[in-house]
């Protein structure tokens, strides 16, 4: 441990300690997620603010509790493609890549159909290493090329 005299120049001033660096974005994310959690207290169900919640976890690098978000989000949401992408999202970088296909799957079974941004998503590299990623896309492309097909329920 540091003295004060450690810290006294040659001139006798005190120089003050050096400040640890902390990131202002995780000063950011720590003060979101710490109100996304208490406003969840009284409002259990919350949905954007799970939503929100969810991101904070995800963007802060805490993937087992946006995981559990994405979760309880399905359960509430459960004809959401976008919630069904997140969940995907957060099983990839946990790198459970069977649960993110099955999660994708289901985001496009029920509408799911930015294909680019899925192609580009870094959330999802773990998943794009998986050989049924590719047998994925090869739905989803014989779905977007059909348009009488889009209409209809897609059987993925």
């Amino acid at each position: 441990m540091d003295s004060i005299l450690d810290n006294v120049n040659v001139t006798g001033t005190i120089v003050p300690y050096p400040m640890r660096k902390r990131s202002k974005l995780n000063d950011l994310l720590d003060f979101e997620i710490r109100f996304y959690e208490k406003l969840l207290t009284a409002y259990p169900d919350f949905i954007d603010v799970l939503v929100a919640l969810g991101d904070s976890y995800t963007r802060r690098g805490l993937h087992e509790q946006g995981l559990a978000v994405d979760l309880r989000l399905a359960q509430l949401r459960a004809d959401d493609p976008l919630t069904w992408y997140n969940l995907a999202c957060s099983y990839s970088l946990l790198k459970r890549a069977d649960e993110a296909y099955e999660s994708l799957r289901e985001s496009i079974a029920r509408g799911y159909r930015d294909l680019p941004y899925l192609q580009q998503d870094p959330d999802l590299f773990h998943l794009r290493q998986s050989p049924k990623y590719r047998q994925l896309l090869e739905s989803f492309a014989s779905l977007a090329a059909s348009p009488a097909q889009s209409a209809k329920s897609p059987s993925i």
